[in-house]
Formats: C-alpha cells, sequence, structure tokens
C-alpha cells in the first residue's frame, strides 16, 4: 500500500513525532499474560452461560445486525425485551440501549441539556463526557474532583452571575483510572436543593457493587432528577450502555437525540447477550462475592508489601509519575508474564502516569501475590 504523501501527511507525522518524543504514542497490542488490565471483572465476557445464550439465539433464527436504525425498522424484539428487563433489574422508571458507553454519554449530554442550562463536570470524569459538554449546548464548568464544596460553589458562582437555566451534575460513581468513588449522597442532596439533574456514569461499579451488582446508584434510580449510564461492555460481559431514567427523559431522547435515532441499532445478539448478563447477576451472586473477597485479599496484600495505592476498589492505580518511566516498568512486567497495561496523560493528569492494576474474576489470590511480588522486585530501590 502506498504511503501517504509527505505533503499532505506531514503535520500528522509531525504530530506522531512529537508523541514518541513524549513516549506518549500508542499502539495496538493484542491480549497476552494474565488478566490484569481488562475490564471484564465478573469474567462474563466468555463464560459459558453467555457463549449458550448467544448459540442458542442463533439457533432461533436471531439476525446478526438490527438492519437498520431503531426508529425505522431495527427496533427488534430484542432491544426491547433488554430494555424492559433493565428497567426491572436497576429499579428505574425505563431505560434506553445504546451502543457504546462513549456514545451514550455523548448522546445524552448533547441532548437533554439545553442553552442556558449548565453542567457541572467532575474534573475526572470520562473523556466522553467532557466531549459531549463540549458539543453541547448548555454551558459548562469544571469542579475539583469528589468536593461536593466545589460543586455548590460552582453553581452558586454561576447563579449569581445570572445563570438561570436548569443545572445538571455529571459524575461517575467509581473513577476509571483512580478507583475511588463519588460522595453520591451528597451530591443527590445538592441536586435536590438546586432543583438539577444528577447524571452518573456507572461504568465500572455497574455489575460489582450494589444488591446484585445493581450499582451504587441504586437507591437513587427512581428519583425524576436522578439519570444513570450502565455500560455493559465492562462487569457485564458485552458491549453497548444502558441509560435508566424517568420516562420523559427517555422519549426526548428517542425523538431529539441525533445519536441515537441516526445510528444503526446495536445487534439484536448484544442485547440478549446483555440481558443473560443481568439474569446472571441475580442467579449467581457468588461471582460478585468472590471479587469483593479478591480486592479485599489484594489491598491486605498491598499493605502487607509496603506499596501505596489511594484505591479500595478493583481499579487499583500504582502511580509512577514520567511517562517513559511507566511505559518502561509496564513492559518488564508484561515480559514476566503480568497484562499489565501503562497509562499516561491525557488519560489521566501530566506527572501521574501510572500502572492501572484491575482485578477480575480472570485471576486468583496466587495470580496477585506473583504479580505484587513482581511489582515490588522491579521498583525495588525507586
Amino acid at each position: 500500500m502506498k504511503s501517504i504523501n509527505a505533503d499532505r501527511g506531514g503535520h500528522y507525522v509531525a504530530a506522531l513525532h512529537a508523541l514518541k518524543q513524549d513516549d506518549r504514542l500508542r499502539g495496538l497490542k493484542p491480549p497476552s499474560g494474565i488478566d490484569f488490565t481488562s475490564n471484564d471483572y465478573l469474567a462474563l465476557a466468555s463464560s459459558p452461560r453467555m457463549k449458550k445464550a448467544i448459540s442458542d439465539a442463533l439457533e432461533a433464527g436471531t439476525p446478526v445486525g438490527a438492519g437498520g436504525s431503531r426508529l425505522l425498522r431495527g427496533n427488534c424484539q430484542e432491544h426491547e425485551a433488554l430494555e424492559a428487563e433493565a428497567a426491572r433489574f436497576f429499579g428505574a422508571e425505563t431505560a434506553l440501549f445504546f451502543g457504546g458507553g462513549y456514545v451514550a454519554n455523548f448522546a445524552v449530554l448533547t441532548t437533554l441539556p439545553q442553552r442556558g442550562d449548565l453542567l457541572v463536570l467532575d474534573s475526572l470524569v470520562h473523556a466522553s463526557i467532557h466531549e459531549g459538554a463540549r458539543a453541547g449546548r448548555a454551558d459548562f464548568r469544571i469542579s475539583e474532583h469528589n468536593d461536593p464544596q466545589s460543586v455548590e460553589d460552582t453553581i452558586q458562582e454561576w447563579r449569581a452571575k445570572g445563570g438561570g437555566g436548569r443545572i445538571w451534575i455529571v459524575v461517575e460513581s467509581l473513577y476509571s483510572m483512580d478507583g475511588d468513588f463519588a460522595p453520591l449522597e451528597d451530591l443527590v442532596a445538592i441536586a435536590d436543593r438546586h432543583d438539577a439533574f444528577l447524571m452518573v456514569d456507572e461504568a465500572h461499579a455497574t455489575g460489582v457493587y450494589g444488591e446484585h451488582g445493581r450499582g451504587l446508584t441504586a437507591p437513587y434510580e427512581r428519583r425524576d432528577n436522578v439519570l444513570v449510564v450502565h455500560t455493559c461492555g465492562k462487569a457485564l460481559g458485552a458491549a453497548g450502555a444502558l441509560v435508566t431514567t424517568a420516562r420523559a427523559l427517555r422519549d426526548f431522547l428517542v425523538n431529539r437525540c441525533r445519536p441515537f435515532i441516526f445510528a444503526t441499532a446495536p445487534s439484536p445478539l448484544i442485547a440478549i447477550a446483555v440481558r443473560e448478563a443481568l439474569l446472571i447477576l441475580r442467579q449467581e451472586p457468588q461471582r460478585q462475592q468472590r471479587l469483593a473477597d479478591l480486592i479485599a485479599f489484594t489491598h491486605r496484600e498491598i499493605r502487607a508489601r509496603g506499596l501505596h495505592s489511594p484505591s479500595s476498589s478493583q481499579i487499583v492505580p500504582y502511580i509512577v509519575g514520567e511517562n517513559a518511566h511507566a511505559m518502561q516498568l509496564a513492559s518488564r512486567l508484561q515480559d514476566r508474564g503480568f497484562d499489565l497495561r501503562g497509562i499516561r496523560p491525557p488519560t489521566v493528569p501530566a506527572g501521574t502516569a501510572r500502572l492501572r492494576i484491575s482485578l477480575t474474576l480472570n485471576v486468583g489470590e496466587g495470580d496477585v501475590r506473583a504479580m505484587l511480588d513482581a511489582l515490588s522486585e522491579e521498583t525495588r530501590g525507586w
């Protein structure tokens, strides 16, 4: 294949070179070694039940593709069955299925907040939330991470300057790179006090926390000012995302959300897989308990080795600092058989490059001990 013309491609080549100089050049690498990097927290992605659900659906004649958008011929019974089951499972009034977590966040934030409204984003929310805020109609501000007073101050300052629209507070319940939890009770109280909406991205909590894995927002799902995004490609082992919310907001999304209206509907097979995952959460609570036990074990082992992590969840960041050092450490651990990846800016703030250790049921206590021993050896003397 012929290379891109130097005159046309010079800008891209220069940008890639700059990334390489800053140790931020990325490439694609297949899985290899013991899994400490995936988000397959409950090991459902390759579970026999999930495979059988898909196999049975194919045998029954379920099509691979939807064949169109949901508003045309692509609204399959599998989508509607999933949405009804998801609303029951999460305790919400309604649910709407999207093709992925990124598009769900982007879709909501470019559709529901209106011109004159204010978005208050936690500084560490997912990139999809920042992109949705930038592309949407509403104004937005960034609040300090996990700081309810910062949210309150941001709202009051905006009001004092004449802001008169609706307020949307947007957070993750469990942060994807730091592994810490949002103060949801405080944020719900702020939302109530200011007649605001609270949007919670449960990507890394769905399936892992709450009764039967319903997530950390389970106590608030029936509120008409709470909207939740449940990603289906992490602990649920499939793909897509479910937005659970009040019926009026769902109906507005169906009528006005361009990423929903003009996109081919997700595969009916994926809807079946997600529905099976919700059934597994109900019927196999031991998975959630085994993961909780593994998380507690890992954090005890971390403390016993004198290592430090600010997390208490299944996401365990090991902060290195410099980009090059983080990537070198990841490479050495990969050479020792552990699939650990370095995380660099802009995914995390400058100067906080890290290893993101992810705990899943794809590993056991022996794997955790071996990985932590290797990490201790590789960082001895740092």
